[in-house]
């Protein structure tokens, strides 16, 4: 349950602008397109796709970490890692079948198969965009459960982009079409009032400190 009197007590260290700051972020923010990545290698193109994903107002990022590790090099993220909600799975199998089971279409990006283009790709269900190894690509799991293929057009002689390069350039122009659109993409009133929560604690120093003081009164 929701403690709208502790939140309003925590507001109280923040400045106007910063109150203010979240609220124009979050009005931007959806989670009905988000993004997964199953076992990057270089550990700064996770970091990188965070960022990624919280310039272009992406609420989450799920993180397949089955071979490699945890991949998040926080100096590259920049504090983008405190904005955006990181899932992070051991198996690709766990993943898919989480956001199966939250509603969401599989849409492995991959330069191959019977793929759709970028601007031919239209949003009508909430989507999940699954990049891969920077040299392997996506695996068989994610290809063979995948509900549809997108790819960027390219005419030169490269067949593919680097993950966050992609990640960057096919978020964008979607998070673009979904502002365009008549779709519910934004995020509840419940969740937006979460977040202002969740962001308001990240932001003040000694947070638990504070909120110990608080409940001991």
């Amino acid at each position: 349950m929701f403690d709208h009197d502790l939140f309003k007590y925590l507001e109280g260290f923040l400045t106007e602008e910063r109150k203010q700051r979240f609220l124009e972020v979050l009005q931007n923010r959806t989670k009905y397109l988000t993004v997964a990545i199953e076992d990057v290698f270089q550990l700064h193109n996770t970091s990188a796709v965070i960022r990624s994903c919280d310039a272009f107002g992406i609420q989450e990022v799920h993180v397949v970490e089955d071979r490699f590790g945890q991949r998040l090099d926080k100096n590259i993220a920049m504090g983008a890692e405190q904005w955006v909600d990181v899932n992070r799975y051991q198996t690709t199998t766990e993943c898919l079948d989480r956001l199966k089971q939250t509603g969401y279409q599989i849409v492995a990006t991959t330069p191959h198969n019977d793929s759709k283009y970028l601007f031919d790709f239209q949003i009508d269900s909430k989507t999940a965009l699954f990049f891969g190894t920077e040299k392997e690509g996506l695996s068989n799991e994610v290809m063979q459960k995948a509900d549809g293929y997108l790819k960027i057009p390219m005419v030169g002689f490269s067949e593919s982009l680097n993950i966050s390069v992609s990640v960057a350039i096919i978020i964008q122009q979607l998070t673009q079409k979904l502002r365009a659109s008549d779709i519910d993409w934004q995020l509840s009133e419940e969740e937006i009032l979460e977040k202002r929560l969740d962001w308001t604690k990240k932001t003040i120093k000694d947070v638990e400190g504070i909120i110990e003081r608080y409940l001991s009164k």
